[in-house]
């Protein structure tokens, strides 16, 4: 994260201190998320994070991975479910 802060990549700076969930899987960096910003940000700067790694010294590949959480799956499921159901549909949170 210090190369991209000195090298005035603040946005993904700011999304890489947003990570949560990174790996290393046969020989690569996988970062997961549900972030759809934060995915967004890390894929378009994928040339500058290997670069990063590179200067600490890492070779390796990384990939960035979407996923839905929990929360979002069971809001398009609610939503599915009161389109079909409509009124009639009562749900306790």
């Amino acid at each position: 994260m210090l190369y991209l802060k000195e090298h005035h990549k603040v946005a993904l700076h700011v999304a890489c201190g947003d990570i949560t969930n990174a790996v290393l899987e046969n020989g690569k960096l996988i970062i997961r998320s549900s972030d759809e910003f934060l995915v967004d940000v890390l894929e378009n700067g994928k040339a500058d994070i290997e670069a990063a790694l590179r200067w600490q010294g890492l070779d390796i590949p990384f990939e960035v991975i979407k996923f839905q959480s929990s929360t979002q799956l069971l809001e398009k499921d609610t939503k599915k479910a009161r389109a079909f159901f409509g009124e009639k549909l009562e749900i306790e949170e």
